[in-house]
C-alpha cells in the first residue's frame, strides 16, 4: 500500500472580516476566528471558502482557507 498519497488534507479557515478589520485597525477586534477542517484535494483543488460563525463578529461570515 502506498502511504503519503492521501487525498485528504487538513486546512485552516480564517474569518475574512476579522482579517480586514485587523489590517485597517478601524475596529478593535479581540482576535481572529479560525476553524480547522479537512478537504479532498482531488475534488476541490481551489481554495475552500465556507460560511461559518465568527465569535468575534457575532455573525456568520465567510471563512477562507489560509496557508500553514
Amino acid at each position: 500500500m502506498a502511504t503519503g498519497k492521501n487525498p485528504r488534507v487538513t486546512v485552516i479557515l480564517e474569518c475574512t472580516s476579522c482579517v480586514q478589520n485587523s489590517a485597517n485597525k478601524s475596529k478593535k477586534s479581540s482576535g481572529i476566528s479560525r476553524y480547522i477542517t479537512q478537504k479532498n484535494r482531488h475534488n476541490t483543488p481551489d481554495r475552500l471558502q465556507l460560511s461559518k460563525f465568527c465569535r468575534y463578529c457575532y455573525k456568520h461570515t465567510v471563512h477562507g482557507e489560509i496557508n500553514k
